[in-house]
């Protein structure tokens, strides 16, 4: 069986719709004082999860999109050696605590594009806040980077059904602060392979091979980076990403969306695409990613996100 790694429905794929359509409603709005034709263009339907795009660099209101190379320059350490060091880096990070009627903060700017590879690129300020415990649903606002009182109205974001798109279920978001996880490698191994992430497949999926994959416990770690997870079981994170096989150093000089310089290190197993970890070129702490769409050979940037700030808080809204 191939390794594959489902890209992520639910919670997130909402929480863009929402993003694209509040930033689309605005840009229709001020596009009436414009000549006809000059309309942005926004990506509906994107998801956070599964991409986070090619090198960017970010210019005076432009995205230069660079060629990604794996193997024109020798990279200065390998995959494993890179997550070794990210694991050092984590654990001398502060822990921050959090109660079950907590909120996990975090604020991201994130680069999106058009599908198929065409149109502008757009980058959106994103703040959310997300249910330490799982007892609520994620709140979330969101407004062009361009237009700092562009700010859409604070709101719930709920899990749809793979099933049906129109229907939210009941359940509340997965906790976002990870603070029961182990912090040994390979405890943490044992518990990712026993608690799955939930990926919301679609109807008709054979559940039972994408569980049962033996990158499916890969896949539940990389997508706890999206919540809060405590130095030492960071660390451990990244100690058993750096056993993934397949994972490689993209070689050059890579700048995320907050315009960070980085290393990139692409995972294996994204079907159509690719999705690379973004860590600091210096310390190695834990920037974002970015995401890629490969259509006819040619590879272009889907999404990046680059992770600008996390703080524990009391309600949504709050900012730390």
């Amino acid at each position: 069986m191939n390794k594959t790694e489902p890209s992520p429905q639910g919670f997130e794929e909402q929480l863009l719709r929402d993003l694209t359509a509040h930033v689309a409603q605005r840009a229709e709005a001020a596009s009436e004082a414009r000549p006809a034709g000059r309309r942005a263009r926004f990506l509906h339907g994107w998801r956070l999860a599964g991409a986070f795009g090619l090198a960017v660099t970010l210019t005076a209101g432009a995205l230069v999109v660079q060629t990604i190379r794996v193997g024109d320059q020798p990279p200065t350490a390998s995959a494993s050696e890179i997550f070794h060091l990210a694991a050092e880096a984590a654990r001398q990070q502060p822990e921050l605590t959090a109660r079950p009627d907590q909120y996990v903060f975090t604020e991201n700017l994130a680069t999106i594009r058009d599908l198929p590879a065409s149109g502008p690129y757009q980058t959106i300020r994103n703040q959310l806040w997300q249910s330490a415990g799982g007892v609520a649903y994620t709140q979330g606002r969101y407004r062009p980077e361009s237009d700092p009182n562009g700010w859409g109205e604070l709101r719930e974001l709920r899990i749809n059904d793979a099933t049906d798109p129109t229907k939210d279920l009941d359940a509340f978001q997965p906790p976002a602060y990870h603070g029961d996880l182990p912090t040994d490698p390979d405890e943490l191994l044992r518990y990712l392979r026993e608690n799955p992430v939930d990926l919301h497949l679609p109807e008709g999926a054979d559940e039972e091979a994408v569980y049962g994959d033996e990158s499916m416990a890969y896949t539940t770690a990389r997508l706890m980076l999206q919540g809060y997870v405590p130095p030492r079981s960071l660390a451990a994170l990244f100690e058993l990403l750096a056993r993934e096989p397949g994972a490689v150093v993209i070689s050059g000089d890579v700048v995320d969306a907050a315009g960070r310089h980085g290393v990139a290190i692409r995972m294996p197993g994204v079907i159509g695409g690719n999705e690379d970890l973004l860590f600091d070129r210096d310390t190695h702490v834990f920037l974002g990613r970015r995401g890629s769409v490969v259509r006819d050979g040619k590879e272009s940037l889907h999404t990046a996100v680059a992770l600008l700030r996390i703080a524990i808080v009391d309600r949504p809204g709050q900012l730390p």
